[in-house]
């Protein structure tokens, strides 16, 4: 399971920390991963709009940061976007709606920094029906920016405990014009235990648990080597692999002590929460998905204007046989008759955090 990294220390004492980073010297001192973080230094060195647009999108939040997209350039003005068949989390999001909402975080960000670019983007949801491209771009020239597109470099996704300082009224209102906000204190209670209770579930349960340890990435090489996934680095966390406590074998076995005050780390960290929001939707298409990661994009990137920070907390929400009483509460308490929920996540007051990995684009063009 990926530790906070401001608590991460715990794990063993501190002289252990102390000696393991003093006789690394200098190579803790070069712990982070410059390559993969590339993409967000170069994001608009393109003269192609479309491309221009495309290396902000590949900036959104996605689940486990697997940047499940695919891109075709076609034509002088167009991108076919499609979601990459090797990218899923079969154990955790059985029907891809989670990778959809990525995708959808991935299309509203690329056309709000086609907007910051004096482009509009006409968009065609699965022109050619569900088992084709996700959505083909055009780009034309006469868009106007929107207000959000200048938080897309400084949004972060905050997994770390929340200040104990209360959403702010004025801020609730404000997020309220982009998600189900929750402040009332029985409620942030409910939600609390609903939140722990799933992340138990999938942390404990085999399959679901393998399905993340397989993609953390542990130190700098890996990072830098897989770009993608869970990303555990920097000098801390780099201290801890060094002293052997923190490691893939270590986050597999649920007796272990560096799995056990893992726990202990998230514990801690979805009860440091004083607000959440949801999103729900009518139904469950694929279209509404895609609308669903839409405005998650924008309510990340609200957030970031606020000073909010906002971490996704949607275990609740997935759709594997072990998840069932879970979902089943998360519905009955955040949706109406007929509506899914899409998306639950804590807002609060946190520290700032890095930037998230991510491959170039090029890497991504499928005709490049």
């Amino acid at each position: 399971m990926p530790m906070p990294r401001r608590k991460a220390l715990t794990l063993i004492g501190g002289g252990t920390v102390l000696a393991a980073t003093a006789s690394a010297g200098g190579f803790l001192a070069t712990r982070t991963p410059h390559a993969a973080l590339a993409p967000w230094e170069g994001a608009g060195d393109y003269d192609d709009p479309r491309l221009n647009a495309l290396s902000y999108a590949l900036l959104a939040p996605n689940p486990h940061n697997l940047q499940p997209w695919q891109i075709d350039l076609e034509g002088a003005d167009a991108v076919l976007i499609y979601r990459d068949p090797a990218r899923r989390l079969p154990e955790t999001d059985p029907f891809d709606r989670q990778i959809t909402i990525g995708l959808g975080c991935f299309i509203e960000q690329m056309i709000l920094a086609a907007g910051a670019a004096d482009h509009r983007v006409d968009l065609k949801l699965y022109p050619e029906g569900e088992d084709g491209p996700v959505a083909r771009a055009t780009f034309t020239e006469g868009g106007e920016a929107d207000p959000l597109s200048a938080q897309i470099l400084a949004r972060r996704s905050c997994k770390e405990p929340f200040a104990e300082t209360p959403l702010s009224p004025a801020h609730a209102n404000e997020l309220e014009l982009y998600a189900d906000v929750y402040t009332d204190i029985p409620t942030v209670a409910a939600l609390k235990k609903l939140t722990w209770a799933a992340w138990e579930v999938e942390a404990m349960t085999p399959h679901t648990m393998r399905e993340s340890v397989d993609l953390m990435r542990f130190g700098k090489a890996e990072i830098e080597a897989n770009p993608d996934g869970i990303d555990l680095g920097g000098p801390m966390l780099e201290s801890l692999m060094l002293a052997g406590v923190l490691s893939r074998e270590a986050q597999s076995d649920p007796e272990s002590r560096g799995f056990q005050q893992g726990v202990e780390i998230y514990r801690e960290m979805l009860h440091a929460t004083p607000a959440y929001a949801a999103l729900t939707s009518p139904t469950n298409t694929r279209a509404d998905q895609i609308e669903a990661g839409r405005r998650w994009l924008r309510l990340n990137l609200k957030c970031t204007t606020l000073g909010v920070a906002l971490h996704p907390v949607s275990q609740c929400l997935q759709e594997y046989p072990e998840m069932a009483d879970h979902y089943t509460a998360a519905h009955k308490r955040l949706a109406g008759p007929g509506q899914t929920v899409q998306m639950l996540g804590r807002l609060g007051y946190g520290p700032d955090v890095p930037r998230t990995p991510r491959w170039p684009l090029e890497t991504k063009l499928l005709n490049a």
